[in-house]
């Protein structure tokens, strides 16, 4: 008969704690928040994302409310959910999160698995590397021209574009590095997407 093995004090605690009171009713106390496992660029896009929503909220508020829409809006709108989907990315980027397809790996032979891995890998930041420069030249050729309705040059706007893909390589080397170190990558074995940061 095998004991009950006592329990590790490494195990992480439950999200939350129901306590019942002596007044008959539930206590509920929260799992501590640890914010650590945020990185610089989960922020950039929290401001980024929160300003878009301000804008909207102003939008909506100007348009239905006073019936004189701001005509500025709409178009600091798009360039903030531009800025948002580009930071964002590099964020899905370091979580390994992206869409994939990993059909051939559950039939294919592990060696030749960890070959197309290493390829993907490859791929992934050739592929970011070249954007990056290809949005540099942009940049350069067209970054002082003006936006349409607001007086600001569109730079601005290539600036975070710029960041964002730089980041996405940055963040596909990170994974790249880890994929290689640990010998395998989420595609080969998807339960490591549970320990991506």
């Amino acid at each position: 008969m095998a004991m009950a093995q006592p329990e590790s004090s490494t195990s992480t605690p439950p999200p939350e704690e129901h306590v019942l009171t002596a007044s008959g009713e539930f206590d509920v106390h929260d799992a501590p928040i640890d914010i650590r496992i945020y990185r610089f660029e989960d922020w950039i896009a929290f401001v980024f994302f929160w300003a878009l929503s301000a804008v909207i909220f102003l939008q909506f508020f100007t348009r239905y409310a006073l019936n004189d829409s701001a005509s500025w809006t709409e178009e600091i709108a798009r360039y903030l959910l531009i800025c948002v989907t580009f930071i964002g990315a590099a964020i899905s980027v370091r979580k390994n999160n992206h869409i994939q397809v990993d059909f051939l790996y559950r039939i294919l032979p592990a060696p030749l698995m960890r070959v197309m891995s290493v390829l993907v890998d490859i791929a992934r930041i050739s592929f970011l590397g070249y954007a990056t420069w290809l949005t540099f030249q942009l940049l350069m050729r067209i970054g002082g021209q003006q936006m349409s309705v607001v007086n600001l040059p569109i730079g601005l706007v290539y600036s975070v574009v710029l960041a964002g893909f730089a980041l996405m390589t940055w963040r596909s080397v990170d994974v790249a590095i880890a994929n290689w170190r640990r010998k395998a990558s989420v595609l080969e074995r998807p339960e490591l997407a549970e320990s991506a940061t």
